[in-house]
């Protein structure tokens, strides 16, 4: 498969075409920001990690059954991926109480949250990614009914699947943001899934090993990631 043209570039990854219309490559870079972009600095081998991380857990979730863009890894920074034609939303789901629903709902970091919560953000810098609910999704036409309700449905089964992987290296997997497309009419998971997307705490300490280490400067935040991937098999 032939890297051609960059077709966008984000906060932390890039996207060029390829030879075959319905192909992309995923280029993780070491770039890292918080707070909407106010906070940006390139932490060492933080793509690698975050490349490796995400093949890892999207293999999982297509071994569970659960539809994926990830195709393959092409080399230590670069992985294969399926075009979608993304839908304008995140699904983020919460398994316990921290980060913004504390700050709206005024709660105490660290409620277990039974049965885990589900929330929409729209995906809009310039507004930023205000939450939105699913009449806002449908009157605003982002999204139709039956991929919304699959939305729904494939993020609670991804974070079943998760929750299950991350007990068992010892870690809470307190809340997880997804982002979703459709390939050939079907809803598929896409962007990506690691650290910099979910919080992930020590089981016993609740230790953050998370981007949340960036965001609040609490250092070591590559380290945490691949302490992560470690625990549950991945290999760097």
């Amino acid at each position: 498969m032939e890297k051609r043209e960059l077709l966008y570039s984000g906060k932390a990854k890039s996207v060029y075409t390829t030879d075959d219309p319905d192909y992309m490559v995923l280029e993780f870079r070491n770039d890292t920001s918080a707070f909407d972009g106010k906070k940006v600095e390139q932490l060492d081998r933080k793509g690698m990690v975050n490349n490796k991380f995400n093949a890892y857990i999207m293999t999982k979730l297509a071994e569970a059954g659960i539809p994926t863009h990830f195709e393959r890894l092409l080399s230590d920074t670069d992985a294969l991926v399926k075009r979608l034609d993304m839908i304008p939303l995140e699904c983020v789901v919460r398994n316990i109480a921290a980060g913004s629903l504390c700050r709206r709902l005024g709660v105490e970091e660290g409620i277990d949250l039974t049965p885990p919560t589900f929330e929409l953000f729209l995906k809009n810098d310039a507004l930023g990614d205000p939450m939105v609910n699913e009449y806002h999704a449908r009157s605003f036409g982002w999204v139709e009914d039956q991929h919304l309700a699959r939305m729904k449905e494939l993020t609670f089964k991804v974070n079943d699947v998760l929750k299950q992987i991350f007990l068992d290296g010892g870690l809470l997997l307190v809340d997880s943001k997804l982002e979703f497309g459709l390939f050939k009419g079907e809803v598929v998971l896409g962007d990506e899934f690691s650290p910099d997307g979910c919080r992930l705490w020590d089981k016993d300490s609740r230790e953050k090993l998370d981007k949340d280490r960036f965001r609040q400067g609490l250092g070591g935040v590559v380290e945490a990631y691949e302490e992560v991937g470690r625990r549950i098999g991945v290999t760097f």
